[in-house]
């Protein structure tokens, strides 16, 4: 099957899909690592809200998708970065999200996005406001019976004065929750209003303020996503966290050598690119647990290039990538996003994104993956 495809400076060249596909497989209860696949959301494109305005989610797609995702296994990070939180979908959003996969999963393994997103950052005046605000989230996920992973907050960067307003922070809001929770440390790549976290530019320092965190609430904290695309910091991090307290891998750039780990421990997974990456993500996870470590980096090895693309500068639209690769695999029927966020990557991105797909053996149809990668060029004029 061929495809003409233009380069980043418009010259269209042949391109002749592999057409291998990837092997896929379920994880089992007790995998050798737990997994989340942070999901996407698919927009309802009939909406008559303008993109800036307020999203509107097609929740038939969108919960078909995490049944996918429970179907193979996986657990769920909901109402994450990866579903447009903070960028599209808003916190009444993110609620009816996590209210829905709580009805519509009920014994799958899911957490949620706790945040402080409903405050505007720039009104914020003291610390006291954002315990509020993480405390009124904390309350609400709780009432319909949701574990919490607790994400960043954009205005907790803006007011607190040192390391201490971190640790008072979280000190109060962990006393709230009523099971361990996942933290999240998300790097600035990510979220760029986000520099600066726990009082500090200097990773040693942050580190140190993370650690004693943890030591003073370890009873509450399951363990935390660390999200800084280093892996050398994941590392140390994770040897240095107390016994029982998980380190979940957001480093979309190295999983496979994270997750498989060393003689000093390993990560778990909370990945954004387990959304594009779901079955075949399952498939090498367990090929892990059954001590088929070369199964599973042949699975997983091959991925990394695509990875790298999707998630590239400026990495906080990687969310495009990712839609863009459920538009084509057909988990939805057609390439529009919350905040029209599909424009937000130039046409080399998704073409780059299509050839490396086909090269992991992704495309479960790749007749329609052609057809819909062709409809895109003709829109651009690149047909």
């Amino acid at each position: 099957m061929k495809i003409i495809l233009p380069d980043e400076t418009g010259r269209k060249t042949d391109y002749h899909l592999i057409g291998t596909p990837a092997p896929t497989g379920t994880l089992g209860r007790n995998p050798a690592r737990i997994v989340y696949s942070a999901a996407h959301v698919v927009a309802n494109p009939y909406t008559a809200n303008a993109p800036s305005g307020p999203g509107a989610i097609d929740w038939d797609r969108t919960m078909e998708f995490r049944r996918y995702l429970a179907g193979l296994g996986l657990g769920i990070a909901e109402a994450m970065d990866t579903a447009q939180r903070g960028m599209g979908l808003d916190w009444p959003m993110a609620l009816e999200l996590i209210r829905r996969t709580k009805a519509e999963l009920p014994d799958a393994d899911v957490v949620n996005g706790c945040g402080t997103d409903h405050l505007d950052p720039a009104g914020v005046r003291d610390v006291d406001a954002v315990i509020r605000a993480y405390l009124e989230q904390v309350e609400a996920i709780q009432a319909v019976g949701g574990r919490i992973i607790l994400m960043a907050s954009r205005a907790l960067v803006r007011v607190a004065k040192g390391s201490e307003d971190y640790l008072r922070v979280y000190r109060e809001v962990l006393s709230a929750c009523d099971e361990p929770v996942v933290l999240h440390w998300l790097g600035e790549a990510f979220d760029p209003a986000l520099a600066g976290y726990w009082g500090t530019n200097s990773f040693d320092q942050a580190l140190e303020t993370v650690l004693e965190m943890i030591g003073q609430n370890v009873s509450k904290v399951d363990g935390i996503k660390i999200s800084l695309l280093d892996k050398e910091k994941e590392i140390r991090m994770r040897r240095l966290l107390p016994a029982g307290v998980k380190m979940y891998t957001g480093d979309d750039f190295n999983y496979p050598e994270l997750i498989e780990g060393d003689e000093q421990g390993f990560s778990h997974a909370l990945l954004g690119v387990f959304d594009p990456l779901a079955p075949l993500a399952a498939y090498a996870v367990s090929k892990l647990g059954e001590g088929d470590n070369a199964a599973f980096h042949a699975a997983l090895d091959p991925t990394v290039p695509l990875a790298r693309v999707i998630f590239k500068a400026p990495t906080q639209y990687y969310k495009t990538g990712v839609v863009f690769l459920a538009w084509l695999n057909g988990f939805q029927d057609h390439f529009i996003m919350l905040g029209g966020a599909q424009s937000m990557r130039p046409l080399p991105y998704f073409t780059e994104i299509f050839r490396l797909a086909d090269g992991c053996g992704l495309f479960r149809n790749p007749e329609l993956a052609v057809r819909r990668m062709k409809s895109l060029l003709s829109l651009y004029g690149a047909d």
